[in-house]
């Protein structure tokens, strides 16, 4: 008895050291990002959220990140590494990374990846986005009640449902104040590239555009409205307000940080499960940014109004009546749209003109 009572023990004496480190380990995050932390734009906020993680936990948490990381065959292999260097939770934060993240996470079943902007989920892989477009129909209003030449110019990346919707909604809120005003959308293809984003903001100004709009992440577009001079820009994913009061009046600015907190916190607590999130100006994932000087009061306080109805439900962005490009009926008079259909958006409402690349 005596010989059973001490070899149990010392079993747990020798347990003992190995858990306590495990206990003590700090959880590891990675972050894929698609630009760099540079950017002033997208990727920026992203890793802004990611060091209010480390901030937020401190020695709770470990985190690695790897920037510029191409969409494609490039982004499965940083995943992977990630993985195999033992990160607990991985997020991944464009649309183009959806597949491949699929692909890793159905290898490291151990692994939690949350992916940015996408629509497939499994056990291990949830999704998050924001309602970008709810902050796209406050800048489409502002945009139609500030142009002189009734010319509004769209710098789109990549024709995803995420950018349709942010095009139709700006076109719905600027037409509802201003019937006469015109959209020109020119795709870009990419999500960071300065020279592209500058030489389509040009093309749109040259077309006659005194307002730029863009779903591209650098701040490329706001210099070349500068140099041009009474022209209009608007800051996306991040404030970009070095180029405030003008040409930059506003922007839309994307606040990761409480839903990365949050689900950082999960994995620490071992409550983290699947997820789909979609949240917008209401929930705080969406914020507008200080509106400027160079915005007349009246104009202001019109968009703040409709940023406090958007927020509150009393407002949709995407309500009746509203018909599709060719005329056929969409929405009824009061109708709402649903998220199924505007998460696969793939049409332009009626008065947009040009067709939407395959």
């Amino acid at each position: 008895m005596l010989r059973r009572t001490l070899l149990c023990t010392a079993a747990a004496l020798l347990a003992a050291p190995a858990f306590a480190q495990d206990a003590a380990d700090p959880v590891k995050v990675g972050f894929v990002f698609v630009g760099p932390i540079g950017d002033g734009g997208w990727t920026y906020e992203h890793n802004a959220a990611r060091l209010a993680v480390e901030e937020h936990f401190g020695d709770q948490v470990e985190t690695v990140y790897q920037e510029s990381v191409p969409e494609g065959a490039d982004s499965e292999r940083v995943m992977t590494q990630m993985a195999l260097s033992g990160a607990d939770l991985i997020f991944t934060t464009s649309f183009g990374y959806m597949d491949p993240t699929m692909n890793v996470a159905a290898k490291f079943p151990d692994v939690k990846f949350e992916h940015a902007t996408g629509y497939k989920t499994a056990e291990n892989v949830a999704n998050y986005s924001a309602r970008f477009y709810e902050g796209r129909a406050v800048q489409g209003l502002i945009a139609g009640e500030m142009t002189e030449t009734n010319k509004i110019g769209y710098i789109g990346s990549f024709p995803i449902p995420e950018v349709i919707r942010g095009i139709n909604a700006a076109y719905l809120a600027a037409k509802k104040v201003n019937p006469d005003v015109e959209f020109n959308v020119i795709w870009a293809y990419t999500w960071f590239d300065p020279a592209k984003e500058a030489d389509a903001a040009r093309a749109l100004i040259e077309n006659g555009a005194d307002v730029i709009l863009q779903h591209t992440d650098s701040t490329a577009p706001q210099a070349a409205a500068a140099e041009a001079g009474n022209v209009i820009t608007f800051g996306q994913a991040s404030d970009m307000s070095e180029y405030a009061p003008m040409p930059r009046v506003s922007s839309i600015i994307d606040n990761w940080a409480p839903y990365y907190i949050d689900r950082v916190q999960a994995v620490v607590d071992g409550t983290w499960e699947s997820q789909s999130v979609w949240q917008g100006i209401g929930d705080g994932m969406v914020e507008i940014g200080e509106i400027s000087d160079a915005v007349p009061e009246d104009v202001k306080a019109d968009a703040l109004a409709l940023k406090e109805q958007i927020a509150s439900g009393e407002v949709h962005p995407f309500t009746g009546p509203i018909n599709r490009q060719d005329g056929t009926e969409w929405l009824a008079e009061g109708e709402t749209a649903d998220d199924e259909t505007l998460l696969g958006m793939d049409f332009y409402v009626e008065g947009l003109s040009g067709d939407i690349p395959d």
